[in-house]
């Protein structure tokens, strides 16, 4: 049985997945020597990861312990936002979705403590994600190849944020903590709480529960670049989300069981400059989930793991006339299942691995206000089996994966909608009837290889192959979608896409001098994007709420196109301890991406190329960390998309921890110190809001 005191769960304490030092400047500047992370034989449920970063070979990135204290934000996109490779997608400060190498929405697949998240986050750029890093102990970030293991669709990446709420470590006596703060910005409330309740010594009840509201935001200037809104105010920014969860663990000689339920409910405004016309989404998502391991279940295997998750998800999008609520817009349900079955066996001549199979049905569901339909009902089954495989060398080691899968999706058959037809580029695009069921196979495989060049350097280098099945969004949206402010048009004739992955990296994680650098190309075939229509002038091309007729203040309107692209660049970060008498680490980092069609032209929405300075010293019982970013102007466009003007934020940490009272943390960050009015190129929502302005967070955690 696992005999160690539990490291507290909820509001940001250190997980005992693992003790990797990675990609992040910050985490490759840390060297704090007063944490230890406690190593244990097998993979933590809820966490995706078995090895130190030096061992692995697949690139990754985990944030955890004060580096996650730091990084806490609202959205899982905030909080990666500046990792070399990750941006922020967001729409408005309610929604932030990760950007990883320039994919988004469903090609990132979100897990929370290794079972994904059920939500429409990747129906819609305004729809928000079902998890909260605000309870989480780490988030941890897989690309390239080791991808394939979570799904045919995750061709992005997977970031899997890990609450601990599953962990078979029990406290010998009841323990949590509690944090709280306040953001100037917004008057941005947040408090939290964490307790487990240890019972015979083999079980435990633990409870997680966080709140937080705002006010509308304050900007540097007018919300839109036509200097149309309040000045100085992100109108209709205000949000306020709330979360719940419950979950028993069993722990025995030969496994664990855990039993859990959780309640994310959030309520947050699509920010408009028009004070008296706007829209508003109140989501919620109820999740149960059970998880499982058992040790030595069968000769030859080690570990036997399994998780299960059923979510019942529902939105609504409301439109604002005068302050009241006026039109019910569009209802969106999901009720998802998730298992995943997963096998680690023995050494089979050096090679070890997990083999595995998941599960995923999806019933999906929007209702739209009677004008025209948005994204017709339908279910998916998708069903795959993978597995992973390592073998250490002379050199180092080596990798090597696989996935087979089989995704149908049914749709239902859709008589009465007002809208029939669409011109789309002087062409008619006919609103299908009934476009009877879709079904793909998909494979894939990767290689991967880490080289020991020498004590202290690694070059690590990886291969993949992937397909990836096209999601109901993207086969049979048909009509507006008002939060959002766009009008959709999906195309069941889409067919599969295929990823050829490569990349490299160069690393030296030991010593005062350390760096991390990768370079990555990233073929694809019939890549799905969101194609805006244009003018006569060449401008994108805004419909009426019925798509029937031009209108400049009305929906922009796009269209789910497929053509081969190609996507590469290059990740840089580094740090070095510098000897003086205060302990000072100088931190660097920058990334560059191109997204291309191979036939000619740019992707749109590409993060601009960033670069990054930071510091961080110790003093007595006081933590400080500088940080300053600039994102570089943004010229490389699609047709129809309009430059980004490059701009920088400058921020700072301050932490202090009484020696005589280790458990209370006291904190003051900063951040966009200088109050740049600045927008985020990769955001479908770059033009109607800009970052929000200057502000200052101070708070209190104090663990028990």
């Amino acid at each position: 049985m696992f005999k160690a005191k539990r490291i507290v769960h909820a509001l940001g304490y250190l997980s005992v997945s693992s003790s990797l030092a990675l990609l992040s400047p910050q985490l490759l500047a840390s060297t704090d020597t007063d944490t230890t992370l406690e190593r244990i034989s097998v993979i933590q449920t809820g966490s995706i990861m078995s090895q130190t970063e030096s061992e692995v070979v697949r690139p990754v990135a985990v944030i955890e312990g004060e580096q996650m204290e730091q990084r806490r934000a609202g959205t899982i996109g905030e909080a990666l936002d500046g990792l070399p490779g990750m941006s922020n997608a967001d729409f408005g400060p309610g929604v932030g979705r990760p950007v990883i190498r320039g994919l988004q929405g469903s090609r990132v697949a979100v897990l929370e403590d290794g079972a994904r998240v059920s939500d429409v986050s990747g129906e819609g750029a305004d729809h928000a994600v079902a998890s909260s890093t605000l309870r989480a102990d780490s988030v941890e970030v897989i690309r390239g190849p080791a991808t394939l293991l979570y799904g045919s669709g995750a061709t992005g990446g997977v970031v899997n944020v890990v609450s601990g709420r599953f962990s078979p470590i029990i406290g010998d006596r009841a323990n949590g903590a509690v944090q709280a703060s306040y953001g100037l910005n917004g008057h941005d409330r947040r408090t939290g709480i964490a307790l487990e309740l240890p019972v015979l010594g083999e079980m435990a009840v633990r409870l997680d529960a966080d709140y937080r509201k705002t006010d509308n935001f304050a900007i540097n200037g007018f919300q839109t670049d036509d200097g149309e809104g309040k000045r100085n105010e992100l109108l209709n920014s205000d949000l306020e989300s709330r979360n719940l969860a419950i979950t028993g663990v069993y722990v025995g000689e030969r496994g664990f069981l855990g039993i859990g339920f959780s309640q994310w409910n959030t309520d947050y405004g699509i920010p408009e400059a028009d004070p008296d016309d706007y829209d508003r989404i109140e989501a919620e998502s109820k999740r149960f989930d059970l998880k499982g391991e058992l040790y030595d279940p069968m000769p030859g295997f080690n570990t036997a793991r399994f998780s299960l998750a059923y979510t019942d998800f529902y939105q609504e999008e409301w439109e604002y006339e005068d302050g009241k609520k006026d039109d019910l817009e569009a209802i969106f349900k999901q009720k998802e299942f998730d298992l995943r079955l997963e096998l680690t066996h023995d050494p089979i001549a050096n090679w070890t691995g997990v083999i595995g199979l998941d599960y995923n049905n999806t019933k999906f569901e929007a209702e739209d206000d009677g004008e025209a339909f948005f994204i017709r009902p339908s279910e998916r089954n998708a069903i795959g089996v993978f597995s992973m495989q390592e073998r250490p060398t002379s050199w180092g080691q080596f990798e090597v994966g696989f996935r087979l899968g089989y995704d149908q999706v049914n749709p239902e058959r859709v008589d009465n909608n007002k809208v029939t037809a669409v011109q789309y580029r002087g062409e008619t695009i006919n609103f299908d009837v009934n476009p009877g069921n879709q079904n793909y196979l998909t494979t894939g495989i990767a290689l991967g290889a880490l080289f020991n060049l020498d004590s202290q350097h690694k070059l690590r280098a990886g291969i993949s192959r992937s397909e990836a099945a096209p999601g109901p969004e993207q086969l049979y949206a048909f009509g507006r979608h008002g939060a959002a402010g766009t009008f959709e048009i999906g195309n069941p004739d889409l067919t599969k896409e295929t990823f050829l992955n490569t990349e490299v990296s160069l690393l030296r994680q030991q010593g005062s001098l350390r760096y991390e650098a990768t370079a990555f190309v990233n073929m694809v075939d019939n890549f799905i994007y969101y194609q805006n229509d244009v003018d006569a002038n060449g401008n994108p091309r805004r419909v009426s709420r019925d798509g029937q007729s031009d209108d400049p203040n009305g929906e922009l309107l796009v269209y789910n196109a497929q053509d081969d692209a190609i996507f590469y660049g290059v990740e840089l970060s580094g740090a070095i301890d510098l000897a003086t008498q205060l302990p000072l680490t100088l931190r660097a980092s920058g990334d560059y991406l191109r997204g291309e069609l191979r036939d000619g032209g740019n992707l749109p929405r590409m993060t601009p190329p960033r670069v990054g300075l930071g510091a961080d010293t110790r003093w007595s019982d006081f933590k400080l960390s500088v940080d300053y970013r600039y994102h570089l102007k943004q010229t490389q466009t699609a047709e129809a998309e309009e430059a980004t003007d490059g701009f920088g934020t400058l921020g700072f940490d301050l932490a202090y921890t009484p020696a005589n009272i280790k458990d209370l943390r006291l904190f003051l960050q900063g951040r966009n110190l200088t109050n740049e009015n600045g927008r985020l190129h990769q955001s479908f929502f770059k033009n109607e809001a800009p970052i929000t302005g200057r502000n200052f967070t101070a708070g209190v955690r104090y663990q028990f």
